[in-house]
């Protein structure tokens, strides 16, 4: 391949284009100028079909009319998986005799759109989302956007090096196996899979239509949680389609939490790159404040063999069963050999897995009682496409191995961006959590993206920096509540127990703004402090924040003796939680401790006297 890929000459993450819309440095149709200049030539089979250039500006000046403040995917170009439907663009699903033009887009496709993101066309594909490497396609075999001599990853092939290109800002794939990560992991990407049934199926041509989830690819963890936020949605016209639920305590912005990891012995044998980064990962998350607690991997290695090895290809079979047994010979021969197969097991086999599954799933699940998130390589190795043509059914096997697993279990996942291997080539690790947890995970993502240093921040295979800022607004709501306490309920108090019965968990260590008084207050029972707002004369006070269950609140609430009460506590860096307040009258004789800065530099000294 001796033509080398373009990239629009600026960054496209979604930071950095709405600010140069907001300063007017550039207008859409600057960027759909860009756009179609860089996706001109396509040397790495990542696209099947581009919207006519006039389309796209016509898109673009209708734009132009609207307020960017207004949209928030204002003028954000994307890329959308040749299955999944784009009203008036032919769905191939790389399979040419099988494609037909849709008269409305997917769901999804249609959520963005109107979100005011440049739908640029559609990527190529393993046929019929039946694969783990991008090499199972007749518009040719995607090339790794790093090197084109290693696969890119499947069945999201062409998405994902559209995005690691810099051809656009992100892309529609989508993951029953691990097709939303492994392509991110071998193009240095954001790979979000969300909980199934969060991202609407609708318009969608399906795999395994029980385990399906659309899936995004982006540049950064903060432009997977702006796609997440204006993608999902509840849709009545979709069986499997569900509604986001709080996801409860937020393990991803949280000082400390718990990560599970298997022993290295269990995972396998990674490739000896693979292993060296996989240590370097590790590192990288204890820096981030996780505690490392080892799982065993065995149950969720058997449910991952579950998926190919099991009756669930006849789900494969039975998507396009009508047309496969019609027209054999129109589908790619790796892709007729595995989806013909799905014929093969009987009723009572179905039977038999699924109640396999069911005892693999408690055994599993039970790990998220001692860890709030788990910690894997993505893949275990990265073949060159030679070798996955010699080897299409054992490598593509071996692809999935810490993939599989997450849709037969309902698990959320998001694969991100650690660091490059002696050659040069990207390595990516995912971070799985239990359904309804994508928030903290895209949390999580961002912190461990934002930490990352020199090589390792660029963006794809652009080369272009990491951009800084603020995180941005969760898509759903956690359903807890954050309380800051400053006495007796503080870590090691008398009374923490009423936090910690309630499932309350930390968030952070800090102080208040300096606008208090603090005092120490008479009476019965445990010794408490007293927090006072004031004007002027005010110190910055020590504070734990913790984070329990709207639930559990009333509960806590109704044990608060008075002067105690609960109003709102501004911290050091200018947040506003709920906390303990103390009524004027409460500090009449009580002792005033301010200039000692916290409760338990008072008590050191009271103790000490």
């Amino acid at each position: 391949m001796n033509t080398p890929a373009r990239t629009v000459p600026f960054s496209l993450d979604i930071a950095s284009l709405q600010d140069d819309y907001r300063s007017g440095r550039r207008t859409p149709l600057d960027v759909v100028e860009a756009v179609i200049a860089a996706t001109g030539e396509d040397p790495h089979h990542a696209w099947i079909h581009r919207l006519d250039a006039g389309q796209l500006r016509e898109r673009a000046r209708a734009l132009m009319a609207r307020d960017p403040a207004t949209l928030p995917l204002y003028g954000i170009p994307f890329a959308i998986k040749d299955n999944i439907d784009l009203a008036g663009c032919p769905t191939t699903a790389a399979c040419p005799d099988y494609a037909y033009v849709p008269q409305q887009s997917a769901f999804v496709v249609q959520r963005l759109i109107d979100a005011g993101a440049i739908a640029v066309g559609k990527t190529n594909l393993d046929q019929f989302a039946t694969g783990l490497n991008g090499t199972r396609s007749p518009y040719g075999a995607c090339r790794n956007a790093f090197d084109p001599d290693y696969v890119s990853g499947g069945s999201s092939s062409g998405s994902a090096v559209a995005v690691a290109l810099g051809h656009v800002s992100f892309a529609l794939g989508t993951d029953t196996a691990g097709s939303g990560r492994v392509p991110a992991a071998f193009n240095n990407l954001v790979g979000l899979k969300p909980t199934c049934g969060l991202l609407s199926a609708s318009g969608i041509v399906p795999a395994c239509r029980s385990l399906d989830t659309a899936s995004i690819f982006a540049l950064t963890a903060d432009d997977a949680h702006r796609v997440f936020a204006a993608a999902h949605g509840f849709d009545e016209a979709d069986a499997f389609s569900c509604k986001a639920l709080p996801h409860g305590f937020d393990f991803g912005g949280a000082p400390s939490f718990r990560v599970g990891v298997p022993a290295l012995q269990a995972l396998g044998n990674l490739a000896p790159d693979y292993a060296e980064a996989w240590t370097q990962a590790l590192d990288h998350a204890r820096s981030l404040g996780a505690e490392l607690v080892e799982i065993d991997i065995a149950p969720f290695l058997e449910t991952a063999r579950l998926l190919y090895e099991g009756p669930w290809v006849a789900e494969r079979y039975q998507a396009i069963r009508a047309f496969i047994d019609a027209n054999p010979e129109a589908v790619f021969p790796v892709t007729r050999q595995i989806t013909l197969g799905g014929a093969a097991p009987l009723a009572a086999d179905a039977f038999a897995a699924a109640y396999r599954l069911r005892e693999l799933r408690r055994r599993c699940d039970a790990a998220w009682g001692q860890v709030d998130a788990m910690l894997l390589p993505t893949v275990p190795q990265h073949p060159t496409i030679a070798a996955m043509l010699a080897d299409p059914l054992g490598l593509n096997s071996e692809l999935g191995r810490f993939t599989n697993f997450m849709n037969l279990l309902d698990y959320t996942g998001i694969a991100v961006p650690a660091g490059f291997t002696a050659r040069g080539l990207p390595f990516g690790v995912t971070v799985v959590a239990p359904a309804q947890q994508d928030v903290p995970l895209l949390r999580l993502a961002r912190r461990w993206q934002q930490a990352l240093q020199g090589r390792e921040a660029t963006l794809g295979a652009t080369g272009r920096p990491m951009p800084q800022g603020c995180a941005v607004p969760a898509a759903v709501p956690s359903g807890q509540i954050r309380v800051a306490v400053c006495g007796a309920h503080l870590q090691g108090q008398p009374l923490h127990h009423q936090l910690a019965d309630r499932g309350a968990r930390l968030v952070a260590r800090t102080r208040t703004a300096p606008c208090y008084r603090f005092y120490a207050l008479g009476g019965e029972g445990p010794r408490r402090p007293g927090l006072v707002r004031v004007a002027e004369g005010g110190a910055a006070i020590e504070v734990e924040v913790w984070e329990l269950p709207q639930t559990q609140f009333g509960s806590f609430v109704a044990g608060i003796p008075a002067p105690l009460g609960i109003g709102r506590t501004l911290l050091a860096d200018g947040a506003e939680v709920t906390g303990f307040i103390c009524e004027p009258a409460g500090v009449s004789g009580a002792t005033d401790i301010t200039n000692w800065g916290g409760w338990r530099a008072w008590l050191a000294r009271a103790e000490a006297a």
